[in-house]
This record gives structure tokens, C-alpha cells and sequence, in this order.
């Protein structure tokens, strides 16, 4: 019997409710079904993000370590599958996909070292600069058809963030969501065509195994994919492990690595901001996030 974690359920129930909690409910009759139809036996404990749950298992046809990932099929994931297998025909550096059924949102993954995320490396600047690597090869590929568009979600922002911006109680926080979104005007016209990870935080990049034939090689994971600029790919990287004094550090060296132009990587940095902003209004909040407002700040030159 598979134990959903509690906070794993509150995660589900908070980001989509009944269906959530309908996920939550099937999900231990579903790590079931594919345990079997697959061949696999648990290896370890159970592992959860904020709404997928991984179970480490052994394949029993060749004996091979791998995981198997069950989340919800919504906008976000529903290319995952699609981008890691596109990646890993380029040698992209993100986790080998073995195995998925799409619509049940199922996915057997290559196993990687859990036990050694990037966030435990304690210097922070050969985090960032080892984020930035795996950004630089992920964002060489070529979005395949059918993803989620940069310039589809750039739209709906552009449309909400004059009515959005009122419920801010501070005055200079309505200007700075503004300003998000005028720069993201400025290069909505040119949205790009990479395929884009979306959140790739520290946290979503762990080490490879010798036995996968990557020992010493960091593996992306967990991606959000959609077609779109670079640029969009930056902000994590500078609010997760949030120091003030490097953002704009962050920013030179991963826009660097990238080859991108800087203004433009400016622009879709802002409209990070902007979309984070507008998540916050819409859950009731009435501020900005403080780092968040300092990003923006420095990137805007206003510090």
C-alpha cells in the first residue's frame, strides 16, 4: 500500500482543490497499477515535490534502478514527457525519460542522486554557474509542436496587470508591477521558440549516477516546459538562494552564458515579476513579495 504524504495532499487540495483531492485519493490505486503493468518494485521510501509524488523502484526485467513519477495532467506538465524526450535525443542534460503514459500522467524516470540536489553545494556562485550550464543546453533545443507558448501567457499578463495592479495597497509596488509590464511589452512582439524548463531551480537539479554513465554530470529535472525566449528562464535562479547583493551578478553571468541580449533577458526577467505579482493578487495578496520587489528594483536601476 502506497501512504500519500500529508503535505503532498494539502499541495494538491491548495493548488487545484476537488480535483486535487481527487488525485490525492487515487493515487495509491494508481502507484499500484503501474508498479505492476511496468514491472517495477519499490526501492526506498517515497519522495514528493509540491505535487507529483516519486517512488524509487527496480525495474525486474534487467534489475535497473529508476524512478516513477505520478502527478496530475494539467497545462504545466502535460509536456513533460514530450520536452524530456526531445531533450534527451539532443543530450540536453535532463533526466532520461524510460517510459510514460500521458494521459494517466505517469512517467518512469531515470534515477538520479537524490541525496545530492545543487542546493547542497555550498557555494553559491558555483551553483549559480552550474545552473546556468544546464539552462545554456537545455535552451539550445528547439520547441516541438503543441507546447505552451512565452507569447500566449505574455498576452493574458499584459491584460490583467492594469486591473491586477489595484489591489496592491502600496503605491510604489503598483508603479513597479506596471513598469513589469511595459518592459515585457517591449519584447512581447519577439516571444522566441527554445523549449524553456521554466523553473529550474537549484532544487531541480541533482547529480547523475555512475550507473546511468553520469558520474560528475549535474541532471535537469522536473520541468514546466513551454516555447518561448531564454530570457523567461533566468528569475529562479535569481530568487531562489535570494542574496541582494548578487542579483545583478546572477543576472550578467547566467545572460552571459546564454548568449543573450541583455536588454531583452531584462524584459522577460520583469515579466517573471509581473506573473508572480499577478499569482499574488490573485490569491488575495495585496503586496508584492519583498525579493521579488528588489529583482525588479535592480533590474529596473533603481538601487
Amino acid at each position: 500500500m502506497i501512504d500519500v504524504p500529508d503535505d503532498l495532499a494539502a499541495n494538491l487540495s491548495a493548488h487545484s482543490g476537488a480535483e486535487g483531492r481527487a488525485f490525492a485519493e487515487v493515487l495509491p490505486g494508481l502507484a499500484g497499477r503501474f508498479l505492476e503493468e511496468w514491472g517495477l518494485l519499490l526501492d526506498g521510501r517515497a519522495m514528493n515535490g509540491m505535487c507529483a509524488l516519486v517512488l524509487p523502484v527496480v525495474r525486474e526485467a534487467d534489475g535497473r534502478r529508476a524512478a516513477l513519477k505520478l502527478q496530475p495532467v494539467d497545462e504545466e506538465t502535460v509536456g513533460e514527457p514530450v520536452a524530456l524526450r526531445v531533450w534527451g535525443a539532443a543530450g540536453a542534460g535532463a533526466v532520461g525519460l524510460l517510459d510514460h503514459d500521458a494521459a494517466a500522467g505517469v512517467m518512469l524516470l531515470e534515477r538520479l542522486d537524490e541525496q545530492r540536489p545543487l542546493t547542497g553545494v555550498a557555494d553559491v556562485r558555483s551553483a549559480v554557474r552550474v545552473l546556468a550550464d544546464s539552462l545554456a543546453g537545455l535552451v539550445r533545443v528547439p520547441a516541438p509542436p503543441g507546447m505552451r507558448r512565452l507569447e500566449d501567457a505574455a498576452a493574458r499578463m499584459l491584460e490583467a496587470a492594469p486591473e491586477a495592479a489595484k489591489g496592491l495597497v502600496d503605491e510604489g509596488e503598483r508603479r513597479l508591477l506596471l513598469d513589469c509590464a511595459a518592459a515585457v511589452r517591449e519584447v512581447a512582439a519577439e516571444p522566441g521558440d527554445r523549449l524553456l524548463h521554466w523553473d529550474l531551480h537549484y532544487g531541480n537539479i541533482l547529480a547523475g549516477r555512475a550507473e546511468e554513465g553520469r558520474a560528475g554530470e549535474w541532471v535537469a529535472l522536473d520541468p514546466k516546459p513551454l516555447a518561448g525566449d531564454p530570457g523567461f528562464e533566468l528569475f529562479p535562479a535569481l530568487h531562489n538562494r535570494f542574496d541582494a547583493a548578487e542579483v545583478l551578478w546572477r543576472f550578467d553571468l547566467l545572460s552571459g552564458v546564454l548568449e543573450l541580449d541583455r536588454e531583452s533577458a531584462r524584459a522577460w526577467t520583469l515579466g517573471r515579476v509581473l506573473q508572480c505579482g499577478l499569482w499574488e493578487i490573485g490569491d488575495g495578496g495585496r503586496r508584492l513579495e519583498a525579493d521579488h520587489v528588489e529583482i525588479a528594483r535592480q533590474l529596473l536601476g533603481r538601487n
